[in-house]
């Protein structure tokens, strides 16, 4: 999936880079969901049941092209995919505690 269009006046901004990576309505519940624990496709699906199958499917695709989190695929019949995040995903998880936080506070 092709990222947003960038702003020229903004083509070398670290924030516009980070968000143009997690940015986005699921990317940060989705990363969030995975801190500490690898997950199934559909055990993600079920701890965020307002996001859609395509919407999930789409997100993890573009976590994984960014290498935030790996995809393990399992030759069973039916086939497991497990979700985790990356040694570089890891390494939001004050980021996204902070998040947490901040969310808390302006409810």
């Amino acid at each position: 999936m092709a990222r947003k269009q960038k702003h020229p006046d903004y083509e070398n901004c670290p924030i516009e880079a980070a968000l143009d990576i997690i940015g986005g309505k699921w990317k940060g519940v989705i990363l969030h969901r995975l801190l500490g624990q690898t997950r199934r496709f559909n055990e993600l699906k079920r701890t965020i049941p307002r996001i859609t199958q395509r919407m999930l499917t789409t997100q993890l695709r573009e976590l994984e092209k960014d290498k935030l989190i790996n995809r393990k695929v399992y030759a069973e019949v039916p086939p497991r995919v497990e979700y985790s995040l990356t040694r570089t995903g890891e390494t939001l998880k004050p980021v996204l505690a902070e998040l947490l936080k901040w969310g808390e506070a302006s409810h």
